[in-house]
């Protein structure tokens, strides 16, 4: 929208400034403004920062509603904004996760290639296909996710007695262990099919390279519906493959100008210190109330893209 012109000289961040109370010489208007908007940014950095290393989404969910909606960026610059704040989260989180055993790394690089693969295949296919039937597709399977989860809220359904051991997982020594702090206990956990988890995750893939979508959602689905493993490892272990993704895709929104400093370092600096907050208390929450919290959320993403779908994109 103001592509040449610093954040705090935008019109519509300029309402945030209580104009009667300050008195603007000799520059300290644009000074004052510009304090305000990195506080704002810090606290929304903040908070996504805490939601997105608990529910393993990284972030941008929040960051690119409140960007253009509240605070009427352009999509562009939202956008670049919203892949460093799936940097930072991933990094915040990712740290504690890791030195607390929770993700499973070998997981993370084994869907990781599916997700590179089906980005690019979907770039490749922007144009070709008809982007309605992937939001269609692959709402009808966030709603469904949702639903499943309901259904183990329900049940009361976090044990793994069901789950039944995978060769290929096995052999590439895909099963875990954490140790779950709000059960006080170490829970071991198999995960089961595997190639059904990898199909997902390509066609992830796909829809985010061809609709532009961030694909968190889609990995915590991949592993907790399809693959059965634990809601915390699938959050943390999504927590990593996000920030995987999106540092590959940054030099390029870098380069094209959609990444604004002025906007991106105050957001990163406050998700850093959210990530580090949210990874915390994710591991002490019980998992039902990480799903209870989930369970909207995919929802909403799921009923969004499939409203996308019926008008048309």
């Amino acid at each position: 929208m103001y592509p040449d012109t610093p954040i705090f000289a935008y019109p519509e961040y300029q309402k945030y400034a209580k104009v009667g109370e300050v008195d603007f010489t000799n520059g300290s208007r644009e000074e004052f403004i510009m304090i305000q908007t990195m506080l704002i940014m810090m606290g929304v950095g903040l908070f996504a920062g805490i939601a997105g290393a608990i529910l393993g989404l990284g972030g941008g969910i929040i960051i690119t509603p409140v960007l253009t909606l509240m605070m009427g960026l352009d999509i562009k610059y939202a956008i670049g904004a919203s892949i460093i704040a799936v940097i930072a989260t991933s990094s915040g989180s990712t740290i504690a996760y890791l030195k607390d055993e929770v993700l499973n790394l070998r997981v993370a690089m084994f869907l990781e290639i599916a997700t590179t693969i089906g980005g690019i295949a979907g770039a490749l296919l922007t144009g070709v296909l008809d982007p309605k039937y992937l939001y269609l597709l692959f709402g009808a399977l966030l709603v469904f996710s949702g639903w499943n989860m309901w259904r183990k809220l329900r049940r009361g359904q976090e044990a793994l007695n069901n789950v039944k051991a995978d060769p290929i997982a096995t052999k590439l020594k895909l099963n875990g262990s954490y140790f779950d702090k709000a059960e006080f206990k170490r829970v071991d956990y198999q995960v089961e099919q595997v190639p059904q988890g990898f199909l997902v995750m390509l066609g992830a893939g796909l829809a985010s390279g061809m609709l532009g979508i961030g694909s968190g959602a889609f990995k915590v689905t991949a592993m907790d519906t399809f693959m059965k493993m634990p809601l915390k490892p699938s959050s943390a272990t999504s927590n990593l493959m996000m920030g995987v993704t999106a540092a590959a895709s940054a030099t390029v929104y870098f380069f094209n100008g959609s990444i604004l400093p002025n906007i991106a370092v105050p957001l990163a600096l406050g998700i850093l210190v959210g990530a580090v907050i949210g990874s915390r208390i994710m591991q002490v929450l019980p998992a039902r109330v990480i799903r209870m919290i989930f369970i909207p959320v995919i929802l909403f993403i799921g009923l969004q893209m499939l409203y996308k779908g019926i008008i048309g994109g």
